[in-house]
């Protein structure tokens, strides 16, 4: 079972993700309000996954997460924040974050977040996947590396709900990567994306 610890200064979101977490199987093993509440509950509780706010009193997110990674460097921090200004995305990407979600994620998206991250996975809220995973060799698409994950899947015959399932993602963060994937290539359907990836990806 993937234990979770979650941190942020607001009672109520932190026991709308309880909620949701405990109800799809996750151990849910500590809450906490700030960054030193957060390491506090990090030792005692040694989860294996920990939902991190940005903005908080005491410590934030950032400071708190690059000083829990340095006592637990094996757990996996998943920023969950209002913030998606290029600045804050770094900043936590630097501390060590290995994932970004929005707090106006679909739950489902935050569920699957936590499977993959706790897989070793990196997930990213689409919105945001520009700033942590910057476009590589798609040769002139410029997609970005989870971008050129799901175009080849697509290319492999995948639906979007094998995909998700594939990637840890959900299905609709699927589609918001192909509409993405879509514009960057210049194409307007799955066949014509698959013909575009079997021409220019190696």
């Amino acid at each position: 079972m993937i234990r979770v610890l979650l941190v942020d200064d607001h009672p109520l979101v932190r026991a709308g993700l309880a909620g949701l977490l405990a109800a799809e199987g996750f151990e849910v093993v500590a809450q906490a309000s700030n960054g030193v509440e957060a390491l506090a509950a990090a030792r005692e509780s040694e989860p294996d996954v920990v939902l991190m706010d940005l903005s908080m009193p005491e410590m934030g997110g950032v400071e708190a997460t690059r000083r829990l990674l340095a006592e637990r460097p094996f757990t996996r921090v998943i920023v969950l924040t209002s913030f998606h200004q290029e600045a804050r995305v770094m900043e936590a990407l630097r501390a060590g974050a290995v994932g970004f979600l929005l707090k106006d994620s679909d739950p489902a998206d935050v569920v699957a977040a936590v499977r993959s991250a706790a897989k070793g996975n990196s997930p990213v809220d689409p919105r945001v996947a520009g700033y942590l995973l910057p476009g590589t060799a798609s040769q002139g698409g410029g997609l970005s590396p989870r971008e050129e994950q799901v175009l080849r899947l697509v290319a492999e015959g995948m639906s979007n709900k094998q995909i998700g399932a594939s990637l840890g993602i959900a299905e609709r963060t699927v589609k918001v990567h192909l509409g993405s994937v879509f514009r960057r290539i210049g194409v307007e359907d799955r066949t014509s994306a698959a013909l575009w990836a079997r021409d220019n990806l190696a």
